[in-house]
């Protein structure tokens, strides 16, 4: 979909004011790669992309995730024991994508640092407790019928 330049920019200037220390940002496919691929080059830390196909390189993770429009894999590359990173997306809404790449991060011993979503559509407090962290939002709306922005 289109993206206006103006409006990644702030939501790329609320995470880098916002997000701690980390050694890497780490996004799904595809909708968070404009967001990580601006705030790697904002910030200059190097960021990875959770995909949606295998590449089968060595230590290759897969990750089965389901969501409310479907069940597939994600293939996590180049992250292990130790990395510090930071989790940005586009969208929360099912919490589906999210818990399993919190899960599988966890169980690699993958600190994750902070975790950042630019529009949360979802149950927020009950995704933060199915996965145990913070979740942090620039914008919150309500779809019941007609969108309406909570804050």
């Amino acid at each position: 979909p289109y993206i206006e330049p103006s409006l990644l920019g702030e939501v790329v200037d609320w995470i880098a004011g916002e997000m701690p220390s980390c050694s890497r940002i780490v996004t799904m496919e595809a909708m968070g790669i404009p967001i990580a691929a601006a705030l790697s080059v904002k910030t200059s830390i190097p960021f990875t992309i959770i995909r949606k196909r295998s590449y089968g390189l060595p230590g290759e993770v897969s990750v089965k995730q389901v969501t409310g429009y479907s069940s597939s894999s994600l293939f996590i590359n180049g992250l292990g024991k130790g990395d510090e990173i930071v989790i940005v997306d586009d969208v929360l809404s099912t919490g589906g994508t999210l818990t399993a790449v919190v899960s599988a991060l966890k169980s690699m011993e993958v600190g994750i640092k902070g975790i950042f979503i630019a529009v949360n559509k979802g149950n927020l407090e009950e995704i933060r407790k199915k996965i145990g962290m913070n979740i942090n939002t620039l914008v919150n709306i309500e779809v019941n019928g007609k969108v309406r922005i909570k804050d």
